[in-house]
Formats: structure tokens, sequence, C-alpha cells
């Protein structure tokens, strides 16, 4: 094939090995709001948020000696300046571990975030980004 194909429409599944299982989950459903999608066993679940799809798998004793996958972070869009910071807040009330205060940053005019820890210890940043927040998937 020499011509690329239809452009890709964004980055919407996300795949994890965890070692606590329903820590993790509880973490994405009961504070960050997502829903279950499916559970197909009792050692994976996929979670949305109705335009995405988060999917946790249970490790095996063969991935926790192999150590962690390198990610650096991943985002959660927020639509205005100001959930980032009631996001913040509600985290740290919860007990999650706030790695770094709301902050607008200075090299993207216009886009402000913060980063957490999900109990797994990924780095996750609530972020608004005025050149996508606000947008929504159209519903069939």
């Amino acid at each position: 094939m020499s011509t690329r194909p239809n452009a890709l429409n964004g980055m919407r599944h996300i795949a994890f090995t965890v070692l606590n299982l329903e820590a993790v989950e509880r973490f994405y459903v009961d504070l960050l709001g997502m829903q279950v999608l499916h559970r197909p066993h009792r050692n994976l679940v996929y979670l949305t948020l109705g335009n995405d799809n988060l999917s946790l798998s249970r490790a095996k004793a063969e991935d926790r000696a192999s150590g962690p996958q390198r990610l650096d972070h991943f985002g959660f869009i927020c639509d205005e300046p100001a959930d980032v910071d009631a996001w913040a807040a509600y985290l740290a009330e919860q007990g999650v571990e706030i790695l770094s205060r709301p902050h607008d940053h200075s090299n993207d005019p216009g886009v402000r975030s913060f980063y957490c820890l999900d109990p797994a210890g990924n780095t996750v940043q609530p972020i608004y980004h005025p050149a996508v927040s606000g947008q929504r998937l159209a519903k069939p």
C-alpha cells in the first residue's frame, strides 16, 4: 500500500496489566466516574467514559518478574480549565497521591493540568487543552 489510509480518529483504547485489579478498577470507576463496559472474566475488565476504552487485566506471575512497562503518563480531557482544579481537589480529598498541583503550561498557552497516581502507580493527567477540550463524539 503506497498511500496512507483514512486518518485515525484519536487514541481511545489503553490497556494495562495491574497487580491489584480491584483497587485500580475502584479508582477509575468510583473516583473518576468511568463505567464498566464489559467483564469477560474475573481477571479482565473494560471501562469507558462513552468515547474510549480502558482495559485492565490482572498481572500474571511472569508479568511481575519482567517489571513495569515504560509509560510516562496518559490524560483525561477536562472541558473547562476550572475542572482541572476541581478534579485535583476532589482526588486529593479521596487520598489519591497528587504529583503536581494544577498549573498553566507556559509552553502551551491555554493549557492547564496536574498529575496524580492511580493505585497501580500509573501517572494520570487530567488536562484542559483548548484544541481538544469540549469536543464530544457524535452519538450514532
